[in-house]
């Protein structure tokens, strides 16, 4: 490579011609040009030296210089010298400034061209990659169009034209294979700024995917009249997806299949066969569950707001059918409506309540010393503890059919001797096991999970607070069961001293800094 190639026009010719292919500007390839020939010229005239070279945007002529700064006290005198010495040549220099001396230019052996280009490719490459984050970063959630550049073990790179991007294979469908050339669309799901390797990520199994191409195919989605309110998958086999329309007067479902199907029909050949379930979305909770386990019937559902769990009653021959291949249709019916859904049948159901009928009744005969008849008319009219008998107005006991006000009375009474005799068990077994006192003034918790931790090591306010929500969920076991939102109220509640302690150790602080 004859040094004066360098000083002529085709050197920008050159960077023009790179920056072209590359879609970069020029004068990022003319700075790894300026790079590439400073490092060749350091080789030469001495690694330790602040050597720089600069290329005219306009002539191409290619200047070398060795740069010197200016400084109080030389550290290293190959790029440093003192004031007194840098004005016997510049007499207006200052302190941190530089000066510099031309070099003569370079011939450019095979050894230092071979690394000259090398920094050139990597530069514009760095300069590719940071043009392509700039250009998707912003296009996250976009359906893309691509060429299938290359797969390698099921990892398919995808040519979008100006950039590249990945998809895993675990973002691809079962069974789907790509060959060099194919057509391929795909979901950018993430875009990061990654020094080496993929930048772009897509996916044809994520849940938006679906979503998107319904907003392709349904004008209606598109215009905003028909709102998506969930998606669940399991990608190349089933769907369910929710919709709403904002207008009364459109049948959401219907827009969505399409005349004929061929709106959906599209979408299922587009995801190799996946069978798509379009459910109306309802902001009726138990609605929105029922239409979610579609096809199979439902009977009967009964909610637990605290644990967001609900319990669904299906006539026996729709068992099956509910729960799914696998529990395929359950598991998307509990995605889609973000509850946690139990199935059982109508006999599972029949059985299990007069399971509840006949323990409750049995309760009530034990603590209240009363025979069965008194006991199952107390549970036919909802009563489900010793404590709702104690303290509900004694009207209301003695409309039950059969009862007078003296029944209620003495019933009345008979429990809260129940419950104080059982309050103070409660009290002698929380001194015997050493909780301390202020585990009960924690909001939330009552005598019998107090006690309950006790026994299982936690006797502090500290002890409490080291725990987890799940950690006391699971510690306080199905009986005296808490929604691990309202065990994570009590842990924060059983914490708050912690940060009083501080909001005092930092006040106190202040105070002796003010002091002083």
């Amino acid at each position: 490579m004859e040094t004066t190639a360098l000083y002529r026009t085709e050197l920008l010719q050159v960077a023009e011609a790179v920056a072209r292919e590359k879609s970069i500007e020029r004068d990022e390839v003319l700075d790894a040009m300026e790079q590439a020939i400073s490092k060749a010229g350091r080789a030469k005239y001495g690694h330790e030296r602040d050597i720089r070279a600069e290329i005219d945007r306009k002539t191409g002529e290619v200047r070398l210089r060795r740069y010197t700064e200016v400084v109080e006290e030389v550290e290293n005198e190959l790029t440093q010298t003192t004031l007194k010495d840098a004005r016997v040549r510049q007499a207006d220099i200052e302190i941190g400034e530089f000066f510099f001396d031309e070099l003569p230019p370079i011939d450019l052996g095979r050894i230092a061209a071979q690394t000259a280009k090398q920094v050139i490719v990597q530069k514009v490459r760095d300069a590719e990659r940071a043009r392509q984050f700039r250009e998707y970063k912003d296009r996250v959630g976009e359906v893309i169009n691509g060429v299938v550049k290359r797969n390698e073990f099921g990892n398919v790179t995808v040519d979008l034209g100006k950039a590249e991007a990945i998809m895993r294979r675990d973002e691809t469908l079962p069974r789907e294979n790509f060959r060099n050339g194919d057509r391929v669309r795909a979901y950018i799901y993430d875009v990061r700024e990654e020094p080496r390797g993929p930048q772009i990520f897509v996916s044809r199994s994520h849940p938006q995917f679906m979503a998107k191409l319904f907003s392709q195919e349904v004008p209606e989605i598109y215009d905003g009249v028909i709102e998506i309110k969930a998606v669940a998958r399991d990608p190349g086999s089933r769907a369910k997806i929710s919709v709403l329309s904002e207008d009364a007067s459109i049948d959401p479902v219907g827009a969505c299949v399409g005349l004929r199907g061929s709106r959906v029909q599209a979408i299922v050949t587009e995801l190799q066969g996946e069978k798509i379930d379009i459910i109306p979305w309802s902001p009726d909770v138990a609605t929105f569950v029922v239409n979610a386990l579609a096809p199979a019937e439902v009977s009967k559902v009964v909610l637990d707001e605290d644990s967001k769990r609900i319990e669904v009653v299906v006539p026996d021959d729709q068992l099956s059918l509910a729960i799914g291949r696998r529990g395929q249709n359950v598991r998307l019916a509990s995605i889609l409506t973000g509850w946690d859904i139990d199935i059982m049948t109508d006999e599972e159901e029949s059985r299990r309540r007069q399971e509840e009928i006949k323990q409750r009744s049995q309760n009530f005969m034990d603590a209240l010393d009363v025979d069965d008849v008194i006991s199952h008319l107390l549970v036919a009219e909802g009563f489900e503890s010793v404590e709702q008998v104690g303290y509900v107005p004694v009207d209301e006991l003695a409309a039950i059919e059969g009862f007078d006000e003296d029944i209620a009375e003495e019933l009345r009474n008979r429990a809260r001797t129940y419950l104080e005799a059982h309050e103070k068990e409660l009290e002698e077994s929380r001194q015997n096991l050493g909780v301390q006192d202020d585990l009960m003034s924690v909001e939330g918790l009552s005598s019998e999970q107090v006690v309950h931790l006790g026994e299982q090591g936690i006797k502090t306010l500290d002890d409490l607070a080291d725990l987890a929500g799940d950690e006391l969920v699971e510690m306080l076991g199905e009986e005296l069961a808490l929604s691990e939102d309202k065990a994570n109220e009590i842990i924060m509640a059983a914490r708050a001293h912690w940060f009083a302690d501080e909001d005092a150790a930092a006040a106190g602080s202040d105070e002796s800094e003010a002091s002083e």
